[in-house]
């Protein structure tokens, strides 16, 4: 599943930068006049992938297949996050990047999967109490890291907690949820929060996610 992810990920890219510069046999496709989106491939098959397993629960090789078509329509769709997310084709704009975003996060979880991480194992008893407790509290770190910009720490803290405590104490970037509502104008750690991300200042992270929603790949003109 995850390697049919990302692979598909990537070809999708490919392509959209090459119709989008105008470069290349492709295409948008459209019926009727009306331009299909990837991501309404990518849920028809994430329908019938779903509900194959659900109803029969094929072994081998059957259940690869379904898992590999399962990660192809997940990535068609998270391709186009922002689209959903916003109800509107933004997929080259600023708001497109989320997109990206959201494609290279859930990479990040089926990787932190496929090495066994679960952020749910506990055990039965007395112990049980005491993972539910721990769970919560990760769970609440993970959020408040989320809200104040800090998405991917968040992510990753709901597996190995102490990233999200960590995050969770961090200053919250300018432009989060949590300093536009818990920071003041002109307070202290308003101007820390700027100082520590200055406009214009530019991440690894936006390095990387820069490598997918902006259509360098391929030379030529944009087309409209």
């Amino acid at each position: 599943m995850l390697g049919a992810f990302l692979v598909t990920f990537l070809v999708t890219r490919a392509i959209t930068i090459a119709i989008h510069t105008g470069r290349g046999p492709f295409r948008n496709a459209s019926v009727g006049g009306v331009h299909v989106h990837h991501q309404v491939y990518g849920i028809f098959l994430l329908l019938v992938s779903g509900t194959v397993e659900l109803t029969y629960r094929p072994g081998p090789p059957w259940l690869q297949v379904i898992a590999v078509l399962f990660g192809i329509g997940a990535a068609l769709t998270l391709d186009e996050f922002a689209l959903w997310l916003h109800l509107d084709d933004v997929y080259w704009s600023a708001e497109g990047r989320r997109s990206v975003d959201a494609v290279l996060i859930a990479l990040v979880i089926g990787f932190l999967l496929l090495l066994g991480a679960n952020p749910v194992n506990g055990e039965s008893g007395q112990g049980a109490a005491v993972v539910a407790v721990t769970i919560t509290v990760d769970l609440l770190c993970a959020m408040i890291a989320i809200v104040k910009g800090r998405t991917l720490l968040g992510v990753i803290g709901v597996f190995i907690p102490v990233l999200a405590w960590v995050a969770a104490a961090r200053l919250a970037r300018p432009g989060s949820p949590w300093a536009r509502r818990m920071y003041r104008p002109g307070s202290r750690r308003l101007a820390r929060s700027l100082r520590r991300f200055p406009p214009g200042r530019r991440t690894r992270w936006d390095r990387l996610v820069d490598r997918f929603a902006t259509p360098r790949m391929l030379s030529g003109p944009p087309q409209s």
